[in-house]
């Protein structure tokens, strides 16, 4: 996302810094050429990469080495340290990779490498006689775009068909109810890519398109327009869709759910001579969106029938820390209570109390929107139910993202997760899977949640059963929550500790009990 710059830090890298002032699996930041420059040292090889992620312009210097990669502090995104690709969303562009020179015992970065992009290879292209000729993607979201980009970035040379039911380009959906909202974020930035960025890369992006049928047999879908658009592979990354208010008055002009740009911008012009604006659903979009609504300086009342805001899914301990968190930014809580109706200028709840509102934001859950792949025959349950490389129960047809049901190794069961970097590697997993190349989902699900200035870090997944432990002090915002199944650690939140969060989702991934032991009790490794 776009940011100001800021002055340059650390050594001179361009005049060098001893070899000695450099250990083996360290890193530093300095700068050269009048850019940040990051150094890490693998071994005994040293590497330099841009210092700055390209996501939202984490600090990678506060990240971690994984291997011959970095990975950002803020939201995960992993980064080559040979090339400066990104190899993991949310990250989509590449850092830039620069010159390393060693002599006489000095470091030295000598200057930026070029032409990395137009280096790529073209392996995969229609004259291959096993190569798919038309990969189709319903759905432009955040697994859409990032199957599209990674096709290209693959090298694959046939036509790819982006189809999105909305009118714009991709955009950043998680900024949607965080500082866009908040009016912290330029328009400008919410798009994933630039328009003309589709089609440079020859990505067919069809807006305002929506699928009405899939034809397997065939491999033809319908759009509503009576178009029938021909595939030889085909990814449905089609999404979720808000679940709305069914009581009296649901249906007035100032009620509104956020899923979109366009309930985002309707959200922001309802904000304009708006004073009292009610939240329906203490869910996670639904507290970012109080949050966001207190930044512009209405007055925020927050009603959902449980006890504790975010129970359900963090337990009471934290659920009643981000309650707190919120209290101390001037949100009232009308927890125990549902809304009766809606009136033109209040609300009335369960208990029959009335609030006033002129602003009300529904934020009671999403649902998959499986109805295509139901109708086309997929299997169905709880989602579409896929493989580790994300392949349907029908060859040739992979789902991705929201809609997506698969197996988690970790905890040996069928998880569908409705979190944006989930989507998008998993979009990037799929691209390969087209491809035919070896791919497999096995990240350890990752989403962080923003309440003014407390960040939450979640990686992993558990259950309302798991036993949760927390060490450190939610209160001083400097904790580290887990959950166990059967003695195991399955899942990590973090509170002002990002590179725990971090080295958790290292652990998961990789199985390594004792770190994750060593994470949970607070403890550095």
């Amino acid at each position: 996302m776009g940011g100001e710059s800021t002055p340059l830090t650390g050594p001179d890298l361009e005049h060098g810094i001893a070899e000695g002032d450099l250990a083996p699996g360290a890193m530093l930041v300095g700068h050269a050429r009048g850019e940040q420059v990051l150094l890490a040292r693998v071994g005994e090889e040293v590497m330099a990469v841009g210092a700055t992620c390209t996501h939202w312009s984490g600090p990678l210097g506060d990240g971690l080495l994984v291997g011959d990669t970095v990975r950002c502090p803020w939201h995960h995104a992993c980064f080559s340290l040979r090339t400066g690709e990104a190899v993991r969303a949310p990250a989509l562009s590449p850092v830039a990779c620069w010159r390393v020179e060693r002599r006489d015992g000095t470091i030295r970065v000598t200057g930026k490498v070029e032409g990395r992009e137009a280096a790529r290879s073209t392996r995969r292209g229609g004259g291959s006689p096993d190569a798919p000729l038309v990969i189709a993607i319903v759905g432009a979201g955040g697994a859409g775009n990032a199957a599209a980009e990674m096709l290209r970035r693959l090298g694959y040379a046939g036509r790819v068909l982006l189809i999105g039911d909305e009118e714009t380009v991709p955009y950043d959906r998680p900024n949607l109810s965080k500082d866009y909202l908040a009016g912290k974020a330029k328009e400008e930035w919410i798009p994933l890519r630039p328009p003309e960025f589709y089609g440079e890369r020859a990505i067919e992006l069809m807006t305002g398109c929506r699928a009405t049928a899939i034809e397997p047999a065939r491999r033809e879908i319908m759009l509503a327009d009576g178009r029938a658009v021909g595939y030889d592979r085909l990814l449905l990354a089609t999404g979720a869709e808000p679940v709305r208010l069914r009581v009296p008055g649901h249906d007035r002009g100032h009620v509104h759910v956020l899923r979109t740009l366009d309930d985002s911008r309707a959200i922001i012009a309802a904000c304009d001579g708006a004073k009292h604006a009610v939240v329906v659903g203490a869910s996670f979009i639904g507290l970012e969106v109080a949050a966001s609504l207190r930044e512009r300086g209405l007055e925020v009342a927050v009603v959902a029938p449980e006890q504790v805001p975010l129970e359900r899914v963090f337990g009471s301990e934290l659920g009643s820390f981000v309650r707190r968190v919120h209290e101390e930014h001037g949100v009232a809580f009308q927890l125990g209570e549902t809304l009766a109706a809606v009136g033109a200028a209040d609300v009335t709840l369960s208990s029959g109390r009335s609030l006033p509102a002129d602003l009300v934001v529904v934020g009671i859950g999403v649902k998959p929107r499986v109805e295509l792949a139901a109708d086309a025959g997929l299997a169905v349950d709880g989602g579409v139910l896929v493989n580790a490389r994300l392949e349907s129960s029908v060859r040739g047809i992979f789902a991705a993202g929201d809609i997506a049901r698969f197996p988690y190794g970790r905890t040996g069961e069928r998880l569908r997760v409705e979190h944006w970097v989930v989507a998008e590697r998993q979009g990037q997993v799929a691209a390969r899977g087209m491809l035919g190349e070896p791919a497999s989902y096995d990240d350890a699900p990752f989403f962080w949640s923003q309440h003014y200035d407390v960040a939450i870090n979640y990686t992993g997944h558990h259950g309302p059963d798991d036993a949760i432990s927390i060490a450190g002090s939610l209160d001083a915002r400097d904790a580290t929550a887990a959950w166990r199944r059967d003695g195991r650690i399955v899942a990590v939140a973090t509170v002002g500790r990002d590179r725990d969060g971090l080295r958790a989702e290292v652990a998961l991934e990789r199985g390594e009990e004792r770190t994750l032991e060593a994470i949970a009790a607070g403890s550095t490794v």
